[in-house]
């Protein structure tokens, strides 16, 4: 009977670790695939730079909305149905971006296709945390990261393809049958529900609360400097002191505030990784401008170039994910954290004549840094609270990653603006462009020298609890 409950065991980690894989490659694989294709999709919707940037900062935003209302959604009705119901929604508006006239239609679709990442992202962790125990658990996020990044590699290159052959509409039509590949498998493959937190209410009025703040903060602080803009960066930062005070009196809060408060890795591993994403997230989108604009190369020769730092987070990830089984995970992810700094205070100095070895090796270092802080983080976070509470870790893992990715290009847009405003990119505005680029990886650089003061403070307390 328990070797039957055994072989049971078994079965189930593999599918639950075979299609959180799979679904853990289709939206990266997508934002790394429409990076490169920007230049394109500017020339066929007759996009502006700043337009081109809400083409990803749509998603993103999208995203940070509902990621923590869908983790906790998956709590109380069940992970595997938010999850699956995800994969739906991201297929069929995958499908509908192919009949895209223009950037305002594309943009819609991308905010409900980052709607449907928050259901699946919101979930997947919780789900593989759910299965596997602490110490399978390092591993198991490793081998999931890893086709994170995997489809981080493979969006530069089979975007870069496609776009060149087909257009850029094609990188949709090759998603769609892999969602439709990825709900088979949900379906006869990953059996059971998980639902630990069954019963409890929903917190409705606080996930609006939430919504609001959030998407008056990332808006306003992606059309500075406005004055519109910084109206709304103050009503989301008073919403959000409204959103802590209501949510304190909450019996089953969308986000426990207290939980943050009381579990100090939670809130120290949360904090580094929102600097983390901060600091990095923009990076693909000035170098996928700076190459194919600037260095004058197509965007399969450009996705070569930028395949060299997700194939390094894909490499380093599995290892890091099963050391942080066996080591601190506050000390890899913080050598992690300093790598990335070093990457990034070496990008400051490009300008027209820089070699493409250099922004090559820079890539790869930054990607070391990236694989070396991302599984050993999140097994930090996943590992530091209770299976009801999975779904709210899972999402606030989740959150200050989108929350990084907005900050990051609505710093990248505030330069746009800055330097070039409304006009298209054409080679009267590069030398903009190339200050605007050095500018953004200056602050980026910053953030994340901070950001390795963040994760060290973690550490200490990893190290004492």
């Amino acid at each position: 009977m328990s070797h039957g409950k055994t072989n049971e065991a078994k079965v189930l980690k593999r599918s639950v670790l075979l299609v959180a894989s799979f679904a853990a490659f289709l939206t990266p694989f997508l934002g790394s695939a429409v990076n490169l294709a920007l230049p394109a999709i500017g020339r066929d919707l007759n996009a502006n730079a700043i337009s081109l940037g809400w083409v990803i900062s749509s998603f993103t935003l999208s995203s940070a909305v509902f990621l923590l209302p869908f983790g906790r959604l998956g709590d109380i009705r069940g992970r595997k149905k938010v999850f699956s119901l995800g994969i739906i929604l991201f297929t069929v508006s995958t499908f509908l971006i192919l009949f895209s006239g223009s950037i305002s239609y594309l943009i819609v679709m991308r905010i409900v296709q980052g709607l449907a990442g928050a259901m699946i992202f919101g979930t997947s962790l919780a789900i593989l945390t759910s299965v596997f125990p602490p110490g399978e658990r390092g591993h198991a996020m490793g081998i999931t990261i890893t086709s994170t990044y995997f489809g981080l590699s493979a969006g530069p290159v089979i975007g870069g393809f496609l776009t060149e052959s087909f257009g850029w509409k094609s990188i949709f039509a090759f998603l769609v049958p892999l969602g439709i590949i990825s709900l088979w498998f949900i379906y006869r493959k990953m059996k059971g529900e998980w639902a630990e937190a069954k019963g409890e209410k929903f917190d409705w009025k606080g996930s609006l609360v939430y919504g609001v703040s959030l998407s008056a903060f990332m808006y306003g602080f992606s059309i500075l400097p406005s004055t519109t803009g910084w109206v709304l960066i103050i009503a989301g930062i008073l919403i959000a002191i409204f959103f802590v005070l209501y949510e304190k009196n909450v019996d089953h809060p969308v986000f426990d505030i207290g939980l943050v408060i009381r579990n100090r890795v939670l809130g120290f591993s949360g904090l580094a990784a929102l600097i983390h994403y901060a600091a990095t997230s923009a990076t693909g989108f000035f170098i996928s401008l700076y190459l194919q604009y600037l260095k004058d190369l197509d965007a399969r020769t450009a996705g070569l170039i930028m395949i060299s730092q997700p194939i390094a987070m894909a490499l380093l990830s599995p290892l890091a994910g099963r050391l942080s089984d066996r080591m601190n995970p506050g000390v890899i992810a913080s050598s992690g954290m300093a790598l990335t700094a070093v990457g990034l205070i070496f990008l400051c100095f490009i300008n027209g004549s820089t070699s493409f070895v250099y922004i090559i090796v820079l890539l790869v270092i930054m990607g070391i840094g990236f694989g070396l802080f991302s599984s050993p983080n999140s097994n930090a976070i996943m590992s530091s609270v209770e299976k009801k509470h999975l779904g709210i870790a899972s999402g606030i893992v989740g959150t200050m990653r989108m929350i990084g990715q907005m900050t990051s290009m609505g710093i990248a847009m505030m330069l746009i603006s800055l330097f070039m405003g409304k006009e298209t990119i054409n080679p009267s505005t590069y030398p903009n462009l190339i200050t605007a680029t050095r500018t953004g990886f200056v602050i980026f650089s910053i953030l994340s020298v901070a950001g390795i003061f963040a994760s060290l403070a973690r550490n200490r307390k990893l190290a004492s609890g």
